[in-house]
């Protein structure tokens, strides 16, 4: 009988089949703008954008944050990555039995200050108490409601100033030949982050989550506007994003190794553990697809930014292949192929 393993739940190919085979089986089938099967960051339901997220990370509490801080941001981030303004959440807490309630209120704490950040209250939620079960002290889901905002429909105009767009919002399958690709900042730090805390390791090193809101950066880079889709490369990372955005767009994907930006300390704690930091989870970063004629301004807009400061344009679409391919430093050639998952259990 097969059974539940943790690779279901780290977002690479074992984690897709499973949505496909089993809960697209029976969920799903809606006529909503953005539906389910759609498998976007967020769903649109007669213009309402909604997002549900579930947060189990191991630790609770690590260098740059904690579950508090990733809950509130995985959730405003995903609504944001469709273009929608994040208003409001919702919080359901499962605490365990034996929780101090001094680590309670540092994670409330927390998520009041990542609100404030972010510009969202919490508004309704529930909490649920369970047996000390050995599962890490608390669990916790936020859902979120976004809207539509002026400045996506500037964003949309400024794409259809120079090739044909139809959608009205930033989804995966949004990429066409030529569209550029750029990545806000470093990847793989939050994902190093969560197994040096989970195991101990210590890299001699500042590395610590980026985990952070981004809709107010998306707010100015829709503001800048020709962006086609947005995507937060979390579980199975940079790759997983890549393949994603490759298959649903049905367009092959140039990567140029040499361009991604990555911390020497996460490069070296990666290749001394044999994992490919392209796999990794971020929670701060955003990877955007561009038309080429703004792919510079929005690259300049998020540079001048805290979050954005060692933004790269890292590839570009293209009809010359159909998979993700990744130019290497030494100049050659590989696919780079969807992760089976997450190598780092819970980090989120």
């Amino acid at each position: 009988m097969e059974r539940i393993t943790i690779a279901h739940g780290a977002g690479g190919t074992i984690m897709a089949n499973m949505i496909k085979n089993y809960i697209l089986k029976h969920l799903g089938g809606s006529s909503a703008e953005v539906p389910l099967e759609a498998l976007d960051d967020s769903a649109v339901v007669d213009g309402i954008v909604l997002k549900s997220d579930s947060h189990a990370v191991k630790p609770l509490f690590f260098p740059g944050g904690d579950i508090g801080r990733l809950a509130v941001a995985g959730t405003v981030n995903d609504i944001a990555m469709i273009g929608a303004k994040p208003l409001a959440l919702t919080c359901g807490m499962v605490l365990e039995e034996g929780l101090p309630l001094t680590d309670l209120d540092k994670i409330l704490g927390s998520m009041e200050q990542t609100c404030k950040e972010a510009g969202v209250y919490v508004v309704t939620g529930d909490t649920k108490v369970i047996e000390n079960s050995g599962f890490g002290g608390c669990v916790i889901n936020t859902s979120g409601i976004g809207k539509r905002t002026a400045a996506l429909d500037h964003n949309i105009a400024e794409v259809k100033k120079h090739r044909q767009f139809s959608s009205r919002w930033l989804l995966d399958s949004n990429l066409r030949a030529g569209d550029k690709l750029i990545v806000s900042g470093t990847v793989g730090d939050h994902g190093v982050t969560i197994l040096s805390a989970q195991e101990g390791y210590n890299f001699g090193s500042n590395i610590k989550s980026d985990v952070t809101p981004l809709n107010n950066l998306t707010l100015k880079l829709l503001e800048v506007g020709g962006i086609v889709a947005m995507k937060d490369p979390t579980r199975g990372g940079l790759s997983n994003s890549l393949n994603e955005w490759s298959t649903k767009s049905d367009v092959g994907l140039m990567i140029h190794e040499l361009n991604v930006p990555l911390r020497g300390d996460v490069k070296a704690a990666c290749e001394m553990l044999g994992i490919d930091p392209f796999e990794i989870g971020n929670e701060g970063k955003v990877l955007i697809g561009v038309v080429p004629q703004k792919a510079e301004e929005v690259l300049a807009t998020l540079q001048e930014t805290k979050e954005g400061k060692k933004a790269a344009i890292i590839g570009e679409a293209t009809d010359n292949f159909s998979e993700v391919v990744l130019e290497t430093v030494v100049g050659g050639k590989r696919i780079m192929a969807p992760p089976v998952g997450d190598p780092i259990p819970r980090i989120c």
